[in-house]
């Protein structure tokens, strides 16, 4: 009794941390461990097979989330490469093919609403580990010790790197614009969907718009 008492405490503890921290257990040796412990736990409760299930099924979900993560940070780093420089695209397209925010959407909350749809996809990609992470190398810096073993925080960069290119849109869209009363609408336009961002509470869009 005693022994099955402790074993579904190691399962919970085992479920906790896979669902959590599943990058803890991204590399071999780390995953072998996993299994050793795991066919341990398993020999607990060999007439009924309940622990065996539950085990395949921690396993088959930690897989899944790794190979998830995965996928993603391939399509992420498939937008990392350098692309041709935007300033010479623009001059060899013709003046009248180049379309400005307001012919795509003239809507500002649709396209608050579009915004915050970005927001939500890359803040769902942010996990604990990406934060245990920041604080892990922030603390290696302050005691002067050189981590080699902390991986990289893409997700956190890559919701930095939102920021910056709306930021960026925003000033290309009304730098770009020649007239002094398009201008001035662009600015107001940008006004009202930075409104709609607050409605919403977008206030990641609504900074980097302001």
């Amino acid at each position: 009794g005693k022994l099955k008492s402790f074993a579904a405490k190691i399962i919970q503890l085992l479920k906790e941390w896979t669902e959590t921290f599943p990058y803890d257990f991204q590399d071999e040796k780390s995953m072998k461990e996993l299994k050793e412990i795991a066919h341990r736990i398993t020999q607990c409760d060999e007439e009924n097979g309940t622990v065996k299930k539950i085990i395949n099924q921690m396993t088959q979900n930690l897989r899944m989330a790794l190979s998830s993560r995965s996928q993603y940070q391939e399509i992420r780093e498939k937008f990392r490469q350098p692309v041709t420089d935007k300033g010479t695209i623009l001059k060899t397209k013709p003046q009248s093919t180049q379309k400005d925010i307001l012919s795509v959407c003239c809507d500002p909350l649709i396209l608050a609403q579009q915004l915050t749809y970005i927001e939500l996809e890359r803040v769902s990609n942010i996990y604990p580990e990406d934060l245990m992470q920041i604080v892990s190398h922030m603390d290696s810096l302050d005691n002067h010790k050189c981590r080699g073993d902390v991986t990289k925080t893409y997700n956190l960069e890559a919701y930095d790197n939102w920021f910056n290119c709306l930021s960026m849109l925003v000033a290309t869209e009304i730098c770009r614009v020649v007239k002094k009363k398009q201008r001035t609408r662009m600015v107001e336009f940008f006004i009202d969907v930075a409104r709609e961002c607050f409605n919403i509470g977008n206030f990641n869009s609504m900074m980097a718009i302001i």
